[in-house]
């Protein structure tokens, strides 16, 4: 599996060089998220839906995001996943969000 750290992420996220796929629970997302994150819960996911597109998948730890850069790499997609999840993230300086716009936490 392809990890991306989670500066480069971001950097890559705010060029528009790539989407990144949130693959946690509905729970978990609606607690915080990425701002212009996609949620697709790893369940869910459809590599199809990301063809042609480079992806950064990401999760609370980086299992699942793991689990899901593997599954859509193995469909074609450019797809890495985020070390260390949003734990990660946040800890770099990362924000999360609810779906209202109020700050976002990673309980849930």
């Amino acid at each position: 599996m392809t990890e991306i750290d989670p500066d480069e992420a971001r950097r890559r996220l705010a060029a528009g060089e790539a989407v990144l796929v949130d693959v946690r629970e509905p729970a978990e997302w609606a607690a915080g998220h990425a701002p212009d994150s996609l949620h697709r819960p790893l369940a869910q996911l459809d590599p199809g839906e990301f063809a042609g597109r480079t992806v950064v998948t990401t999760c609370r730890g980086g299992g699942r995001g793991g689990r899901a850069a593997d599954q859509l790499a193995a469909a074609g997609v450019d797809a890495a996943n985020l070390t260390g999840g949003l734990r990660a993230y946040t800890e770099h300086g990362g924000s999360l969000v609810r779906d209202d716009g109020s700050p976002g936490t990673l309980d849930g």
